[in-house]
């Protein structure tokens, strides 16, 4: 294929290669059966719109049952968790659990806990970088930087699968600012190629915004903080969503079938309805199809003073 520009109208997403795509796609989903409930312990919680409570770094939470499951799971949203439903380890828990620590998990083995603690969030990395790769490895338009991105995957795969002392003392970020350039590249490469290389809007504090009116096909939305923005029925074909922060946006009737780089945990995030167009590798969140929940009272007490 040659390298000139095809303009295409209307605009339509990126087609996929043939390939292993969906099979590595399910490997980088979190396997909680598989796990030992490292996202309930590791991080630290704070008392707000997202966690009911407060919770310290490496003290499991207290609705985490000796089994390792949730004892709220179905009832977060309700309960005052919603931060949970929106975490995605990109399947590092079940890595560090059955490959780096080979089975053996934190409570039965307390040495191990604090090593297991600090390699969670090095390998969540990894493996979110992996889910990147392996999204542009699936896209046609990005095949002249296929080599480039098969041979970053094969590094990260194993940096990822490397043990304990290894992980932690990688140079993640010098490891993932590489990576980002290539994914850029790719990104770049889509875009160009269908021409629709839209407007820059990479970190763009777009908080609250009102984009209904705004054209964001083949946008650059990397980072960009789309928190609360009403995004409804807005095109998002070609628009690279890496790293946008959707928490609360409203994606009711938006399209997002041919947007680059969109996550689960991103949509999980956002509201949306059953006109909302998705990427067919992702389902729609359940509480699209639920009522809002009330905000919470708060009991009445002694103010702290």
């Amino acid at each position: 294929m040659s390298g000139t520009s095809e303009p295409v109208a209307p605009p339509t997403g990126p087609a996929e290669s043939p390939g292993p795509a969906a099979g590595r796609r399910r490997e980088l989903r979190a396997d909680c059966e598989r796990c030992f409930g490292l996202c309930c312990v590791v991080p630290a919680f704070a008392a707000s719109s997202d966690f009911a409570i407060d919770k310290p770094a490496g003290r499991a939470c207290p609705n985490l049952r000796a089994d390792h499951r949730c004892g709220i799971h179905r009832d977060l949203r309700e309960r005052g968790f919603a931060g949970c439903t929106v975490f995605d380890c990109f399947g590092a828990g079940q890595q560090i659990a059955q490959v780096t620590y080979q089975g053996r998990d934190w409570r039965t083995n307390p040495e191990i806990a604090a090593g297991m603690f600090e390699v969670f969030p090095v390998v969540r990395q990894l493996h979110e970088l992996l889910w990147y790769l392996t999204e542009a490895l699936a896209l046609r338009p990005a095949e002249p930087l296929h080599t480039e991105l098969a041979t970053a995957r094969a590094t990260t795969e194993r940096l990822a699968d490397g043990d304990p002392s290894s992980l932690v003392a990688l140079d993640v970020p010098t490891h993932r600012r590489a990576v980002n350039e290539l994914l850029l590249r790719a990104s770049e490469q889509i875009r160009s190629r269908a021409g629709r290389s839209g407007s820059d809007r990479r970190g763009a504090e777009l908080i609250g915004a009102d984009l209904r009116r705004t054209d964001l096909v083949g946008a650059n939305l990397r980072g960009a903080y789309l928190i609360g923005a009403d995004l409804r029925g807005v095109d998002l074909t070609l628009a690279d969503l890496t790293g946008a922060d959707l928490r609360g946006a409203n994606l009711r009737g938006a399209d997002l079938t041919g947007a680059l780089f969109l996550t689960q945990a991103q949509l999980d995030a956002a509201t949306g309805d059953a006109r909302t167009a998705l990427p067919p590798a992702l389902r729609r969140p359940p509480h699209w199809h639920q009522p809002p929940t009330p905000p919470r009272r708060r009991r009445a007490g002694r103010s702290r003073s």
